[in-house]
């Protein structure tokens, strides 16, 4: 899917603005819109289970929720390729939706059981997906930022990945 960002064009200068502003929905399809809505419910409801889980002591350690910032998830990450690589913080499950994992599985990783992502092992902080290109999620404030720089991670077609993505800070 080309993306409609890359085609969105500069503005008039509304009346009472300095600057030309940007119709950040422009070149998107309506299909494509809802599409990215269905997503960002999707992410939403995920998280809100997530919580409700954790709160009643199904999910064990940490379960650092990513809630707010669906819209982040699924245009930052929706519209990459197939083969270009995810690596990203600790609230990474809506990312981790958003590059196609199965959400049952990313669930199950949440609550520590084999079917999970890691089998089980990884918990809320560190989901992987190599089937999906989604690398991992890290704990870790800033070690992330260096892995994209010259990543040439394996790839099923065997072409690097046009656009290794990462994501930092407090809230991804």
């Amino acid at each position: 899917m080309e993306s409609g960002m890359a085609q969105a064009k500069m503005t008039e200068v509304p009346e009472g603005r300095d600057t030309p502003s940007e119709d950040p929905l422009r070149g998107f399809s309506e299909d494509e819109l809802l599409g990215f809505l269905r997503r960002m419910l999707l992410f939403r409801r995920f998280e809100e289970k997530a919580e409700e889980a954790y709160a009643i002591g199904k999910i064990g350690g940490f379960c650092h929720l990513h809630i707010g910032q669906e819209g982040s998830a699924a245009g930052c990450i929706g519209p990459l390729r197939d083969d270009d690589y995810v690596i990203c913080g600790y609230r990474e499950h809506t990312q981790a939706l958003a590059k196609g994992m199965d959400p049952k599985v990313v669930m199950a990783e949440l609550y520590g059981k084999a079917p999970g992502a890691s089998a089980g092992r990884g918990g809320s902080m560190h989901v992987f997906g190599v089937d999906q290109a989604f690398m991992w999620g890290m704990g870790s404030w800033g070690g992330r930022c260096p892995w994209p720089q010259g990543w040439d991670g394996p790839s099923s077609t065997g072409v690097r990945s046009a656009w290794p993505c990462v994501s930092w800070g407090r809230r991804q």
